[in-house]
């Protein structure tokens, strides 16, 4: 049997879903991650349905199509992964990676009435100017028309990479899969600090939009460089899982 292709890619984006169950990022055997790849034909890499995020290796991965269709790999791609995905992509390219989850502390800010990042810690600030929050709710994805209104606002903000998607979950994307699993990374740990400091009662004690702006100009000049540097260190410590047979 031939090796997969594009190994490289393959070894990132399953080494990203190996760090995201083991910070409990995932929901079940559900929620997906996607990798645009370069060339002028449309191929992405996603996950195959049933694979627990946990043994991800780059084998499992599927490389389809612009319609959804497996090209490679064994297995099927979920219908809302098919079609939330592809319609992502295309909606920004500056978007090669794209990881959608329902993520504990992210995901109860999409539960709460008129909830957003509030601007109450450093952190929070590398978000700035990134974020949008999609009010409208139209069941699972399961067609083309849902996939599109979630992939309308991208196309209308193309400075967003943070989707809060309401009633759902979080999408969060990036020019390379170390980038936007460092900002998925980050977006549960400032929304976990946002819902424990809520939670005593007291108002937040917010930064100016001053110090917001200078915040994240700071964090813009070493966003690829910590990004890379983060990766690579979490692919060190959760390497690819021996094969094993069913």
């Amino acid at each position: 049997m031939p090796a997969p292709s594009h190994p490289a890619e393959r070894d990132d984006l399953a080494a990203a879903f190996r760090m995201a169950a083991a910070m409990e990022l995932n929901e079940g055997i559900c929620n997906h991650f996607s990798l645009a790849l370069p060339g002028e034909t449309e191929r992405f890499l996603i996950n195959p349905y049933g694979v627990h995020w946990s043994e991800m290796r780059p084998e499992h991965l599927l490389l389809i199509d612009g319609d959804g269709q497996v090209v490679e790999g064994e297995g099927e791609v979920e219908a809302t992964a098919r079609f939330i995905h592809v319609a992502a992509h295309r909606a920004n390219p500056r978007h090669a990676a794209v990881l959608h989850t329902h993520m504990y502390y992210a995901t109860a800010l999409t539960m709460l009435q008129g909830a957003r990042l509030e601007m109450a810690h450093q952190s929070v600030c590398r978000f700035h100017g990134r974020v949008v929050y999609v009010e409208a709710f139209g069941g699972l994805a399961n067609d083309e028309a849902e996939g599109e209104a979630i992939a309308s606002n991208a196309r209308s903000d193309p400075h967003a990479d943070i989707f809060f998607l309401a009633h759902h979950g979080v999408t969060v994307c990036g020019p390379t899969v170390a980038e936007a699993f460092t900002d998925l990374y980050y977006l549960e740990r400032v929304a976990r600090q946002q819902v424990i400091a809520q939670s005593t009662g007291l108002p937040l004690k917010l930064l100016s939009d001053a110090q917001v702006d200078l915040t994240a100009r700071q964090m813009r000049q070493t966003t690829t460089v910590q990004a890379t540097e983060y990766f690579t260190a979490m692919k060190r410590l959760h390497p690819v899982p021996a094969a094993f047979s069913a």
